[in-house]
């Protein structure tokens, strides 16, 4: 049996065929996506079967036997178009699309269909309703407004990632986000109207509205941002563990410091500040800035913050401590840079020696309450190796203060950083108080917050002007020695009537005579004039300093019982609380000890 002779009489063949043979058939109109067949296109015998058409009513047959009707070449048939999307409904379009699609129209947006993924996460829903009424949800949403919008403009507007409780892809225990986008449409008054209330000589408007669900896409943006507020709690632990836990109180200073992260979309930086108590009443204070965020940044500040700890033990100057740490910063990681400021406080000399590698000036306010900056002498950031730093002083007696800072403080993307500093000093001009009080003023002075988009690190130092009670705790006294064979037993009566007008206990009366005597015995031995010894009492300790012309420093060594000399350091490193000794500006040496004093 030959089934091509017989395909064409099988029930709806023929209406195929022909629809197949209008669309090959060129300059026919396309048919209508809304245009349907008409029952009457294929005739029906008594039963209700289609009967056999006729190659004259569908075109049917002579398709079906193209081989013997058509002796052309097949080279000279047309070719069969493929199916256009003219010939598809648009229900059918937006039925299988796995958005939600509602179409409303008119002034209340009544509503015109809805597909199946809209009624899968929301329910069927009765047309003709306005979409207040049959669609809830919409309303919920706050789509309605925008419909009105979009309805009244005839431009597109679009909300994203809202959140449909148990909405996602139709699982009704997951939440759903989705983007909408509501869209004018326009239907030409054709065929009837869709609401018996619209008149169909007019265009029916309306607006499609079009949801994509973007729940995975909120998630993973949620999972990511967990991820670095997670990184980021990592890089602020560790940075503050690598700051100090608890600033050193010197006794001659007053100090106070602050640390505040970025904002929680920035990384954290690599500030850092520290207080070191050098002995003999000397203070190094220090701040600093890495460049750049992240864990890097802040490992590379405990690196630095370490270093500045170990060079600062051995007593250099400021400078000498920045050129080691220069080199050190190069080791290190020479892609990041770095910025500091290293300075010391020597409460008998009333000055701020300083060294700056790169960094913002130090600010001081003196007792009237002038403001001014120690700028010079700057080196370039730390790293960059060849150069050779130098140091600068500026006073800093009682009733003086000084405030050193990272460029967070003052560093503006839309002005210059002079401004900056500016603002600085004239908020630093008004900040009275303790020296936290005065951080907490300098951040809301400059305008602060936790969304600060940079790290932020301030130190603020005081010397008091004691009076009072408080001044009967802090004394000193100084002795010029001229050399020669009396000038031990000058040392040691100075020392005994001193310390006895001080009121001091029998025993540390005498441990101080003693350590006096050693360390004059001591310059007279291995130094050079000027000589001269030094007595100091604070409220928590007694210092004993002699300096000489020589830069010898002496060392603690162990003595054979047979040497006649040798032993005097060991003797004052044995009774004192503490000792060392370092170089003098001018040349020379200073070589002390400490005592501390008893409670109550």
């Amino acid at each position: 049996m030959i089934f091509t002779r017989w395909s064409a009489k099988l029930p709806g063949t023929q209406r195929r065929a022909a629809a197949r043979s209008d669309r090959a058939a060129p300059g026919t109109p396309a048919v209508s996506p809304t245009a349907a067949p008409a029952p009457s296109a294929v005739p029906a015998a008594a039963d209700g079967t289609p009967s056999a058409p006729t190659a004259a009513t569908t075109g049917s047959v002579p398709a079906a036997r193209a081989e013997h009707t058509d002796p052309a070449p097949s080279q000279d048939r047309p070719a069969t178009l493929p199916p256009t999307v003219d010939a598809l409904s648009v229900h059918d379009i937006l039925g299988t699309i796995p958005a939600l699609v509602a179409v409303v129209y008119g002034p209340e947006h009544r509503l015109a269909y809805v597909n199946g993924a809209y009624a899968a996460v929301f329910g069927a829903r009765p047309a003709g309703h306005t979409a207040r009424e049959a669609l809830p949800e919409l309303d919920a949403l706050g789509l309605l407004p925008l419909m009105d919008q979009v309805l009244r403009s005839g431009k597109p507007r679009t909300v994203k990632s809202r959140k449909v409780p148990g909405g996602a892809a139709g699982d009704r225990t997951r939440d759903g986000y989705y983007t909408f986008t509501c869209t004018p449409i326009e239907v030409a008054a054709s065929g009837p109207a869709p609401d018996p209330e619209v008149a169909c000589v007019a265009p029916h408007k309306g607006v499609l509205v079009f949801g994509a669900e973007v729940t995975d896409q909120i998630e993973s943006a949620e999972r990511l941002r967990a991820s670095e507020a997670r990184q980021r709690e990592a890089a602020v632990t560790l940075q503050r563990s690598l700051l100090p836990q608890e600033l050193e109180q010197p006794d001659d200073l007053c100090v106070a410091a602050t640390y505040q992260p970025g904002g929680t979309d920035a990384a954290v930086g690599g500030d850092w500040y520290d207080v070191i108590t050098l002995g003999a009443g000397r203070t190094a204070l220090v701040i600093g800035d890495v460049m750049g965020r992240g864990v890097r940044a802040a490992a590379v500040m405990g690196q630095l913050r370490t270093a500045v700890r170990a060079y600062a033990r051995l007593d250099l100057p400021p400078h000498e401590v920045l050129q080691l740490l220069d080199g050190l910063a190069a080791e290190i990681d020479a892609s990041q840079i770095a910025t500091c400021v290293y300075a010391v406080h020597d409460p008998n000399e009333g000055r701020l020696v300083y060294a700056s590698a790169g960094h913002l000036p130090i600010l001081v306010r003196d007792p009237d309450g002038t403001v001014h900056r120690a700028a010079e002498p700057t080196g370039p950031p730390l790293g960059t190796g060849g150069w050779l730093h130098t140091s600068g002083s500026v006073p800093l007696g009682p009733g003086s203060s000084a405030v050193l800072y990272t460029d967070g403080l003052v560093e503006r993307r839309d002005k210059d950083i002079d401004h900056g500093v500016e603002a600085l000093e004239r908020a630093f001009a008004g900040a009275a108080g303790a020296p936290d009080i005065v951080c907490d003023r300098l951040l809301r002075s400059l305008g602060i917050t936790a969304t600060h988009d940079d790290d932020v690190a301030i130190l603020v130092l005081q010397h008091p002007a004691r009076t009072g009670h408080d001044a009967e705790l802090f004394h000193n006294a100084a002795l010029e020695l001229h050399g020669g064979t009396e000038a031990a037993p000058r040392a040691r009566a100075f020392a005994s009537g001193v310390l006895a007008s001080w009121r001091f206990p029998t025993e540390l009366n005498d441990l101080g005579v003693l350590a006096a005597s050693e360390l004059v015995a001591n310059s007279l031995q291995h130094g050079t004039p000027p000589m001269r010894l030094r007595l100091r009492r604070t409220d928590r300790r007694l210092i004993v300093e002699v300096t000489d012309g020589d830069d010898h420093l002496p060392r603690r060594r162990r003595a054979e019982p047979a040497d006649e000399a040798g032993r005097g350091i060991s003797i004052v490193a044995t009774i004192a609380s503490s000792w060392g000794s370092r170089r003098t500006p001018g040349g020379g040496k200073a070589v002390w000890c400490e005592f501390a004093l008893p409670r109550g």
